[in-house]
Order: C-alpha cells, then structure tokens, then sequence
C-alpha cells in the first residue's frame, strides 16, 4: 500500500464527506446546466482527486491500485461527471505518460495533471474506429522536426475542457500494433479545433465531442517516449487499468441505487404497510445486494493481484463486464422499486438510469469484454 492505514483512512473519510455534502446537494444543478461549478473544481483538486495515480514525485497521491478502486468507490455514491473531469487526469489522461513518457515529459505535463491544473483527454476512438481501435485513420506524417497530423476522434472525454490530449495516431499504414503512434498534442494547437459538446442521454456534466485534425504540426518531442510503434501497445495498458477504475464506479453507484431504493421502500406505504415488506420487493433489494457485493469482491482481488505486479488483463476484463452489467440491472430495479415516482427526475434513480447505460460501451463494449475473457481463458488452459 502507498499509504499507511491511518492515512488512507483519513483520506476515504474526506472523500466521504466532500461526496455527502458538497456533491450529492449539487446533483440536480449539474443535471440541469451540464456545468460543475468551480468551487467544487477547486475543491476536488485541494483534495488531491487529479493526482490519485500520479506518483507523488509529480506531486500526486501515487494511490495503489487497490487504494484507488478504494476512493473510487465513494466516489460512485453520487453523479458519475463529477468523478469523469477527474478520471482522465487520473487514468486515460495521464497513465500513457506515466506508463512510455520520456523523463522531460512526465516532468513537464504530470506535475500539472495531478494538481488538476490541467485536464487530460485520451482521444483513441474515430467515427469509423470504436471497438476496432487497430482500424484508426488518423494520420501523424514526419516532416523534418515536426509531426502532421490529419483525421478526426469522436466522442473524447473533456475534450472541451482538456489542455492536453494524448492522440492515437497511425505512423504506418500496416494493419498492426506498431503502425499506430501516440502524441501528445496541447489545446489550443493551430490545426486542432473541437466540435460542438454532444448531446447525450445521460451523464450530463461529463463532456465529450469531436477532435479535428487538420494538418495539425506538432514537434517531434510530441511522440510518447520518443519512439514510434508504440501507442497501440501503451493504449491497451492504459485500458486495463481503466477498466478496474471504471468497474469499481460501478460498485460505487450500485451501492448508492441500492441505498436510495431501500430508503424509499421502507417509507411509501402500500396496502397499508411498507413496500419494504412485500417478499417480491425484498427479492429485487437481495439480487442487487448479493451482485454488488460480488462485484466490489472482484474488484479488490483483481486491484491487488495488479499491485503485486500480475497480468490482470483477464481479470480487469471479468470486472468491467460484469460490473456495468450489474450495475444496469441493479439501477433498473431501484427504478422498480420506486414505480411511477422512478420515472420521475425528482428522484435520483431516473438519472442514475440513465447514467449508468454508458459504463457497458465505453472502453471497450461488454461485447469486446467477452472476446477479451475468451482469448485469455483459452490462452491460459492451452
């Protein structure tokens, strides 16, 4: 562990707090305008939640995995955006650097990472290049000391917020891992300009949009690690690690759905009694708790199982499947549980419905989960 027991105590116990009464009381504004405010923006990065897996030599908290998943999942209990604008700083946006930078490198973007002074977007997915990564189109071409990059990425995580994008982009035009190259490009580039904020069906607060590259020149010293080749390989590390970050999320919400369903349960009334006594209500409160508790279960054995330095891209795969499945099923039951009034948006768990659709698309589709776990499971009985 990174931290002594007290102190990550104390740091869980902060994030807690923050998340009681700073963030849940803010939910229905950010639902609203889209927008976290930037009191608690600064309140997030005093609190350290930009640097978690950034090593303290950069001025981050240098979290262990299971340390993480850890705060991650107090920090589910409340709407996914407010962890999003921190989640690329702590994994997509800041772990390629982290895993094949060069020295100069870490040393000049992960000290602004980790404070949050600048929010990195990982920009890997094309409108024509999603589950199939390998397919991207967007070029990088060497001229002299510079880059030039040309395509378009779809769909990229504060994008328009970000100050620094790590681009996948092919250097070769070879049907392979090493044709595909990762740069880091600075808002504000001229040949880079962003689209308009997407309009999505939940998550609102957590921005995404289109990346365009038009004969954007970017210094050689923009290339990850110096090295072409190299990006497809560092991505694919990069999404290990997210996708235990993401499946602890899931825990994080779950428990919150099933907070908020028991607490309505025991108070409306029907038939003259709580529904929380009803034997079908109790089974849909059993089935939630009993998968929640299996998921928050696979993530900590998965997260430790990293830390002592194992493969665990079997075991992020199982997490990230059955986590985001979980946790659908649990939100739909909690809008069960609620009736009529889980319809209505004064109630939290018509968000959360909404919400947590995403977690079984991004980084990699239940669907490319399964593939995932096959092709390991066969490798490791062969």
């Amino acid at each position: 562990m990174a931290l002594d027991t007290e102190t990550l105590t104390l740091l869980l116990d902060a994030v807690r707090r923050f998340v009681t009464d700073r963030l849940v009381p803010a939910e229905e504004a950010l639902a609203h305008t889209g927008e976290i405010p930037p009191d608690i923006v600064a309140e997030m990065r005093e609190l350290g939640l930009f640097g978690l897996s950034i090593s303290p030599d950069y001025g981050g908290l240098g979290l262990t995995m299971e340390e993480e998943v850890r705060v991650v999942f107090e920090l589910g209990q409340t709407s996914p955006a407010f962890r999003s604008l921190a989640g690329t700083n702590i994994g997509i946006g800041s772990q390629s650097i982290v895993l094949a930078g060069t020295d100069e490198q870490r040393s000049h973007y992960l000290p602004k990472l980790a404070s949050g002074e600048l929010i990195g977007s990982f920009a890997l997915t094309e409108p024509d290049a999603g589950s199939d990564a390998m397919s991207l189109r967007t070029s990088a071409v060497r001229d002299g000391d510079h880059y030039v990059l040309n395509g378009t990425k779809r769909f990229i995580t504060n994008a328009p917020v970000a100050g620094l994008f790590s681009v996948m982009a092919r250097t070769a035009p070879e049907r392979k891992a090493s044709s595909i190259s990762c740069f880091l490009v600075d808002a504000g580039t001229p040949g880079l300009t962003l689209g308009k904020p997407d309009k999505k069906m939940g998550q609102a607060g957590a921005l995404t949009c289109d990346v365009v590259f038009d004969n954007c020149r970017v210094p050689a010293t923009a290339l990850l690690g110096g090295e072409e080749g190299t990006g497809f390989r560092t991505a694919m590390r990069v999404l290990d690690k997210g996708r235990l970050h993401i499946s602890a999320l899931c825990v994080g919400i779950a428990e919150r759905l099933v907070r908020d369903a028991v607490k309505y349960a025991t108070e409306r009334k029907q038939f003259g009694q709580p529904i929380a006594e009803f034997q079908l209500v109790q089974a849909m409160i059993a089935d939630s708790q009993a998968e929640l508790y299996a998921a928050r279960s696979m993530v900590l054995d998965a997260a430790r199982k990293r830390d002592r330095g194992e493969n665990t891209t079997l075991e992020a795969a199982c997490c990230k499947l059955y986590a985001t499945e979980m946790v659908g099923r649990v939100a739909d039951r909690a809008v069960q549980i609620h009736g009529g009034a889980g319809y209505i948006s004064e109630y939290a768990v018509e968000r959360f419905y909404r919400d947590v659709r995403l977690f079984r698309i991004y980084e990699g589709t239940s669907q490319i989960q399964q593939l995932v776990i096959a092709r390991e499971t066969i490798k490791a009985y062969s």
